[in-house]
This record gives C-alpha cells, sequence and structure tokens, in this order.
C-alpha cells in the first residue's frame, strides 16, 4: 500500500515512523506547508516531499491527513476525491456538515475512512473494555499542561473528545442529557471542562478535561454491578475490584503497547483486507456531535456569569 502523510508537524512525524516501519505499506510523499519541515521528515524515510498536498494524489493509495482541523474538510475531501484511502487525525473536521460530507464521500467512493481517535486502541482500553458488559458509570480525568500544539481547538475537541469517544464506545444506549461547565484560564476559549452524559439504558458518565495542569493524567473508572475498573491509560495499569463470597478481591494488570503503531495497523487491514474499521467516520461524528454540544452548554453557561 502506498502511504502519504499530509502535515509534518508533531502527529505528523509519529505516523510517518509507523508507517514506514511496516512491510505491507511504503511511504511515498511527504507533505506541509512548510517546505523545510516537509523535506526534513520526507528525507528521513527516503521519500518525495511536496509543499502542496495535491502533489500526493497521483502518487498514494492512502494518505493520513494531520493538518489543523479547519483544513479537514478540504484535504481529506480532495484525497477521498482522488480516491485515496483516509486516516484524518480527531476530530473528523470542524462541525457536523463537514463530517457528514466527508462521510458521504468516503461511502460514495467505497474508500476507507477512518478517524484518529488513538486512545481506541490503547492496549489498557482493549482490555477493560472486554470486561465490560453493561457499564453503570463512567468517569475519565484526562489533564496536560499547556502546548501551542492543539490550541487551534477548545480543551473539549482538544483532549475531552478522547473520552466522550471512548464513553460513547463503552456505553451501551444513545446519549439522552447532556450537562457541562467550564472556565477560560490560559486562552480565549475553554481550558477546562466538565461534562455529565447520561445514557437512554441509565449508564452516566462524567469527563473532565483540563490543558491547564501541572502534569499529565489519564484516568479512566468504570464501574458496572460485578465490578469496577480503574484503568492508568498513560501506564497501561488496570486495577479490578470485585466483591466474591463476603469478600473484596483486587487484582492489577499492565497492558502495554503502541497504540499509534496499532492504529496504523487498523489503517492498513482495512484498505488491504477490507477489515472493518474500529473507529469510522461515523463513529468520528458520534463524538463530534458530542463534543460540540459540550462546548455550545460551556460557552452558554460563560456568557450567562460573565
Amino acid at each position: 500500500m502506498r502511504v502519504a502523510v499530509v502535515g509534518a508537524g508533531h502527529m505528523g512525524r509519529y505516523h510517518a515512523q509507523k508507517l514506514a516501519a511496516r512491510s505491507d505499506c511504503k511511504l511515498v510523499a511527504v507533505a506541509d506547508v512548510e517546505r523545510a519541515r516537509a523535506e526534513a521528515l520526507a528525507g528521513a524515510h527516503g521519500c518525495a516531499a511536496f509543499t502542496d498536498y495535491h502533489g500526493v494524489l497521483g502518487l498514494a493509495d492512502a494518505a493520513v491527513i494531520s493538518v489543523p482541523t479547519e483544513r479537514h474538510r478540504e484535504v481529506a475531501g480532495a484525497c477521498l476525491e482522488a480516491g485515496l484511502h483516509v486516516l484524518v487525525e480527531k476530530p473528523l473536521a470542524v462541525d457536523l456538515d463537514e463530517s457528514r460530507d466527508l462521510i458521504a464521500l468516503s461511502r460514495k467512493q467505497s474508500l476507507v475512512l477512518q478517524v484518529g481517535h488513538v486512545e481506541r486502541y490503547n492496549a489498557a482500553f482493549r482490555a477493560l473494555a472486554e470486561r465490560m458488559q453493561r457499564p453503570l458509570f463512567i468517569e475519565a480525568e484526562r489533564l496536560s499542561g499547556f502546548k501551542l500544539r492543539g490550541a487551534d481547538v477548545d480543551v473539549v475537541l482538544d483532549l475531552m473528545i478522547h473520552d466522550l469517544d471512548l464513553a460513547l464506545a463503552l456505553a451501551k444506549g444513545k446519549v439522552t442529557a447532556v450537562s457541562a461547565c467550564g472556565f477560560r484560564v490560559l486562552t480565549g476559549d475553554i481550558d477546562i471542562a466538565n461534562a455529565r452524559i447520561e445514557f437512554s439504558d441509565g449508564c452516566v458518565a462524567n469527563l473532565s478535561a483540563s490543558r491547564a495542569s501541572q502534569a499529565p493524567v489519564r484516568k479512566l473508572r468504570v464501574f458496572q454491578q460485578d465490578v469496577y475498573v480503574s484503568a492508568d491509560l498513560q501506564a497501561g495499569k488496570l486495577r479490578y475490584v470485585r466483591q466474591s463470597g463476603g469478600a473484596i478481591e483486587e487484582m492489577e494488570e499492565t497492558h502495554r503497547g503502541d497504540a499509534l503503531a496499532a492504529q496504523a495497523e487498523a489503517f492498513v487491514l482495512a484498505v488491504l483486507q477490507k477489515k472493518a474499521v474500529p473507529v469510522d467516520g461515523e463513529s468520528g461524528r458520534r463524538a463530534l456531535e458530542l463534543a460540540l454540544e459540550v462546548g455550545r452548554l460551556v460557552r452558554e453557561r460563560l456568557e450567562k456569569f460573565a
């Protein structure tokens, strides 16, 4: 499979590395608006460099899109129209109309459209999800220090959307209610947010995200009738707690792996072997829809108390 990477920034470099390491695909091109950045990444992997993404369209079978979110519709759309399978970084697009356009294009062209919700490929999350039949309560905490990378969107679209996607993957029902609050701290947009999401099967998710914290935290806790699971997604550690014969039993597991490499593998297998994509365009749209609703509620509250 001939693959190109569009966007040679932080994530683009990692995508190129994972794809170039595979024996079943070949990195043929890198595109970035900054010539030096495109040439540096292309030079590291022995492929062509372009400053205009249109240059990769005739060279590749598939493309990984790692450009600012506001350009996802333009770049991913052009790749799909040219017949390329696409893996696009999260969020899928800036709004629901653009996300629907990309989904419709992929279906019309019978092409893979995968969204880069990389936490779905986290080995600890995968192990946790296998044990959860009917979650009752989901709690997530995702904290990070401030970085200019990702500041083109608010903290909901930058960080919380990971856990919104995980909650949607775990819960068995549809979203029935959403409430949220948040605050501006370091930028003119939302830097801290908390959301409560209720599902039709009775499950409730409470999610917190911050890009104004000292130390990174990636915690996920899931409760169901017979077990409680605490996950440190950063360290790959799981702790199960359950009641057995009147006594409390605890068990710990470690699940380490390369989530980005697993995501790349899923993309390649979806193209070459037509395997189902774990995080397809519709999954990306659902996460985006929920993230936009959380952002809307936060902004309404901020205006009310301004």
